[in-house]
């Protein structure tokens, strides 16, 4: 893989320790900007799926053609298909929820490297942060979908079963794809229960399959029937030039 270059010092200047107080608040004011502009863009996405995945896997790779799968597949749930926007796998969940007819929305982050925002957007927002990405990746979405991947795709995983475990976010549905590719997670998270830093009912907080169907009826399980899903009817404020999303055709 090519080296990426460095974050630019706007980019980390937030995590670099105390600043002065103008420039606290000021960072404080940029990053409740990229909130603000993420909630007015996704307001009207409708009940979520978030699909995590590697940015790395291109179209000629299995996983492509499993995560296009995926999102056509939570379209046919009615959910709106949410990935992190970028290429590989999240560009599949995306093209998959195009062509079926779905809506297909993403939350993208500004990286030296791997993150322009794929073409299968309907709506997008590119955040400066992770943590506000996370959030926005989070608010909107009644289950959650791993695909393979890498650090980033462990570090969203391992937010939603955080979130899960605590009780700040409902008990939503994690799938992960890939019996095979997922079994050392598996092992880490038995032995964590077997030391006891975990437990053994956070290990059913997780549904590991390579099942397509399996995978879908855990989802309307879980999420749909569970929760009653429908279309939201909120009506968009003219004053504020909102609009809705449209689906594709």
């Amino acid at each position: 893989m090519p080296k990426s270059s460095p974050p630019s010092s706007t980019d980390r200047i937030l995590l670099e320790g105390p600043h002065s107080r103008r420039k606290e608040l000021w960072l404080v004011l940029r990053s409740l900007r990229d909130f603000i502009a993420g909630f007015r863009t996704l307001h009207f996405v409708g009940p979520c799926v978030t699909v995590f995945g590697s940015a790395r896997y291109g179209e000629s790779h299995p996983y492509y053609a499993l995560s296009r799968e995926v999102g056509a597949g939570l379209v046919g749930l009615g959910f709106t298909v949410m990935t992190g926007g970028g290429p590989g796998l999240m560009e599949g969940a995306n093209r998959g929820a195009r062509e079926a007819g779905g809506r297909s929305v993403g939350c993208n982050i500004e990286l030296p490297m791997e993150q322009e925002p794929n073409r299968y957007l309907d709506r997008s927002v590119t955040c400066r942060y992770f943590f506000v990405r996370k959030v926005l990746l989070f608010k909107y979405s009644y289950a959650f979908v791993g695909l393979p991947g890498g650090l980033g795709t462990l570090d969203e995983l391992f937010e939603a079963l955080v979130l899960i475990q605590t009780g700040k976010i409902e008990d939503f549905p994690v799938v992960l794809f890939g019996t095979a590719y997922w079994r050392p997670l598996q092992d880490m998270l038995q032995h964590l229960a077997q030391e006891g830093t975990i437990s053994e009912a956070d290990l059913k907080l997780l549904l590991v399959t390579d099942s397509l169907e399996e995978a879908l009826d855990h989802i309307r399980r879980h999420a749909v029937e569970r929760f009653g899903l429908k279309a939201r009817r909120i009506k968009p404020s003219t004053l504020l030039g909102e609009r809705r999303v449209s689906q594709a055709r």
